[in-house]
């Protein structure tokens, strides 16, 4: 028989929590739950593999946790949304700006055909690659750079998410999005933060639409990225 997982009541716990935020803001996300794909992968990831020794017992919290220079893994349910509202499809090409640990990397890898991640402080990023790799993720591919300018090199993508603020939209992931795309991230200044899901028609109109105040690391531009994961 395999081992049981010491973790696994606690991500049931984490996902319960999730259904039950999820409800409680019914009205302001337009859905009263999140699709059984996104819940089913959250309930099967090991996030505790992707923060720090130190906080692993806290990693079901549904909460962020400090990951090292500053930065956070995002709180699950934020994860779960922000994963819902991107209708990810099994052979999506998703670009994701913020590979942190590489949490968000690998819900986007259990649920599309390939995830390009980009994270700006390198420290960050090799702790990314260690874990992802150390999982087995094969379609995720990453690089050290500047987020803000996208990774114009495997451009158009069907979706992109930003777990980093700008105060507006760059440029440059609107032109990397596919017609016919979706992007969702947070946009705005410290403290007035919204998440936003942008999405390109066919014929390339922009659309986008405010979900919820949130607070997330700024982009740093026009030097980098403040990564997340």
């Amino acid at each position: 028989m395999p081992a049981e997982d010491p973790f696994e009541p606690l991500r049931r716990q984490m996902v319960a929590e999730i259904a039950a935020e999820t409800g409680l803001l019914a009205s302001q996300l337009g859905r009263a739950s999140l699709a059984e794909r996104v819940i089913e992968v959250m309930g099967r990831v090991p996030r505790h593999t992707f923060v720090p020794a130190e906080v692993q017992p806290f990693a079901y919290l549904n909460s962020p946790l400090p990951i090292g220079h500053g930065k956070t893994i995002s709180q699950p349910f934020i994860v779960a949304l922000m994963t819902d509202l991107l209708e990810v499809h099994p052979d999506s090409v998703v670009l994701e700006i913020g590979t942190g640990f590489g949490y968000q990397a690998a819900i986007l890898a259990e649920l599309a055909g390939r995830v390009y991640s980009m994270e700006i402080i390198e420290a960050i990023a090799a702790q990314g690659k260690k874990r992802l790799t150390g999982l087995g993720y094969k379609n995720v591919t990453l690089r050290v750079g500047n987020g803000a300018l996208g990774w114009a090199e495997h451009a158009p993508y069907d979706r992109i998410m930003v777990t980093a603020a700008p105060d507006l939209i760059p440029a440059s992931l609107l032109q990397q999005l596919k017609p016919g795309g979706r992007m969702v991230l947070p946009t705005g200044i410290p403290d007035r933060q919204q998440l936003m899901l942008v999405e390109k028609s066919a014929q390339g109109r922009i659309s986008t639409r405010e979900i919820l105040a949130v607070r997330f690391s700024e982009l740093e531009e026009p030097t980098g990225l403040a990564g997340r994961g």
